[in-house]
């Protein structure tokens, strides 16, 4: 039950927290805009794409995790990582570079956290009772994915901080 808490809360945030900054993003003013201003925009936009396609594949993850299957796990996750790639191919205007980079390393972090749940959650499905699974561990290992997890989402609040300024200017 705590494997499936935490993995629904890691899917949930994390693309509360996307879609909170690609929508910050997104608003701009609606006349005169330059040709950069049209950049940006057309940036922020793809960003969005980019996370509510990974919004779409983290819940396909919450599925998988829900029927407790690792290599459901695994490929959903997979398919997650690609939304990620995605979004970080974008081609981003100079002035969004830093932005870029911020959700790039936001999304990587929350990658690594990911990663981290499946192998955790790996070891705990194949241990036996000749190898058990060491639970005194337990809770110092999801205190470091949920470090990771934060770390992630530090990252992408920055971003937004980031595009809302952006949007001020």
């Amino acid at each position: 039950m705590r494997k499936r808490t935490i993995a629904r809360v890691l899917a949930v945030a994390l693309g509360a927290a996307l879609a909170l900054g690609a929508l910050s993003g997104c608003q701009s003013p609606a006349t005169g805009a330059t040709d950069q201003q049209q950049a940006n925009r057309t940036y922020m936009t793809k960003v969005n794409q980019a996370v509510e396609e990974l919004n779409t594949r983290l819940g396909e993850f919450d599925e998988a995790v829900a029927q407790e299957s690792v290599v459901n796990m695994r490929n959903k996750a997979n398919s997650a990582f690609e939304a990620i790639d995605a979004l970080a191919a974008i081609d981003t205007p100079d002035a969004m570079k830093d932005l870029q980079t911020n959700y790039v390393d936001g999304c990587n972090k929350l990658k690594d956290a990911l990663n981290s749940y499946i192998d955790l959650y790996t070891e705990i499905s194949s241990a036996t009772e000749e190898a058990p699974f060491d639970f005194s561990a337990y809770d110092g290992r999801v205190k470091e994915i949920q470090d990771a997890y934060n770390e992630g989402i530090d990252k992408l609040k920055a971003a937004d901080e980031e595009a809302l300024k952006l949007n001020e200017d």
